[in-house]
């Protein structure tokens, strides 16, 4: 009988799909306040490895829970909170903190601490593709291809960079929606207006892996 159930899970272990990174630049969450004061030495951190790296795309979703603690946070949005709580499910952590980094929705670390950073990151690039592909095409569509495990959403981010970020958060968020979910096969997408600077970001859905993201300017 035990040889009969070790062959039965070596077998279901093969059939497994194993896990995979996105398609494209890892996208670094960030979740911070002004009220955070380990939030500069994020910021910072952030800033340098946007600079040092092209593979690696930073969004800051600004949150107010830390307003009792000074000066309103102008900049939270309800869309960074329901975020966060989605990924303190998914991490099963006991609750929300600043500053939080999350990578590819797959993994999570304080995002002042360089060497959990670098961590976090080496495990992303070491993933296989996920095989998504975003690819933008000559009318301004968006044409979505590959194969999902389940139900997946689509992000549409709006977020401040260069001269348009006066702020020190790196990429801060503006706005937040889902423009539609995908189950796979090929779609073309027809993009909202972007003011400043967007995202796309293709994410299982309940705030899962990051399967592929496309930065629009």
């Amino acid at each position: 009988m035990l040889r009969l159930s070790a062959l039965f899970l070596f077998l279901m272990a093969a059939f497994v799909a194993p896990s995979a990174r996105a398609e494209g630049p890892v996208l670094v969450e960030l979740f911070a306040s002004k009220n955070c004061r380990s939030c500069p030495a994020a910021y910072k951190a952030m800033d340098e490895l946007e600079a040092q790296r092209d593979d690696v795309l930073v969004l800051t979703w600004p949150v107010d829970y830390w307003d009792y603690l000074g000066s309103k946070e102008k900049m939270a949005l309800p869309e960074s909170k329901d975020r966060q709580r989605g990924y303190v499910e998914r991490f099963a952590l006991r609750g929300p903190y600043t500053p939080q980094a999350v990578f590819n929705g797959r993994e999570q670390a304080p995002g002042n601490k360089s060497s959990k950073v670098d961590a976090a990151l080496s495990k992303m690039t070491a993933l296989p593709a996920s095989g998504i592909r975003l690819v933008r095409k000559a009318d301004g569509r968006v044409s979505l291809k590959g194969e999902a495990e389940g139900l997946v959403d689509l992000w549409w981010v709006s977020y401040l960079t260069d001269e348009d970020n006066d702020t020190k958060m790196p990429n801060p968020v503006t706005s937040a929606r889902q423009i539609g979910p995908w189950i796979g096969g090929r779609a073309d997408i027809d993009l909202p207006a972007c003011a400043s600077a967007c995202m796309l970001i293709v994410q299982e859905a309940g705030f899962g892996p990051v399967l592929a993201v496309l930065d629009v300017r």
